[in-house]
């Protein structure tokens, strides 16, 4: 019995732990290739239900969460030191903000949606980047522009005023698509 719960409780811990080799999408594929626990499989069923390239949905969560299952924004503090609220209500791998999650949960009725689920995160952001090209004409493989879209939302893309940091970040994510592409395409995924 005690040996049952010891297993029970690496697999949890393994499910919700951030792969090791986050800049390498063969490493994390293959890190998180289980009976229980596939994000090939998950991204893979994503991409081809929302047209979005996986590279492009890996990198978008590469950029917002780092693969970390539970990332939230800083807080802010009071006085400096006595923390207070966070930045917004962004969490999970997705980065999701609490109204647009509940968008995505009434618009696609996956009612049991979690954003410390990677197969729903990644269905969350192929859904987003869909929105994006029916609503701003994104095209479903340009990650840079995706991911503007992705951080200021469809109207904030539509009135087109970004920072330098959100511009950087962006570049960021379109750089990694395209490393991604590369290794996926190298070690067959």
């Amino acid at each position: 019995m005690r040996y049952a719960f010891f297993i029970a409780l690496l697999f949890l811990v393994g499910c919700a732990s951030t792969p090791s080799r986050i800049d390498n999408a063969c490493a994390i594929f293959a890190q998180r290739d289980g009976l229980f626990n596939n994000w090939a499989r998950e991204a893979r069923h994503a991409s081809r239900q929302y047209g979005v390239p996986v590279p492009v949905l890996m990198a978008t969560i590469y950029t917002e969460s780092g693969f970390r299952a539970y990332a939230k924004p800083r807080r802010t503090y009071i006085l400096g030191f006595i923390p207070w609220k966070r930045l917004s209500t962004a969490y999970g791998y997705a980065q999701a903000l609490d109204g647009t999650w509940a968008v995505y949960k009434r618009e696609t009725g996956r009612w049991g949606a979690s954003r410390t689920d990677f197969g729903d995160s990644i269905h969350f952001v192929a859904w987003f980047h869909n929105k994006s090209n029916r609503q701003n004409g994104i095209a479903l493989n340009d990650g840079y522009r995706l991911y503007l879209a992705y951080y200021a939302g469809h109207k904030g893309y539509a009135r087109g005023q970004f920072t330098s940091a959100i511009r950087a970040a962006a570049q960021r994510s379109a750089s990694m698509a395209a490393r991604y592409e590369k290794q996926l395409h190298a070690c067959g995924y």
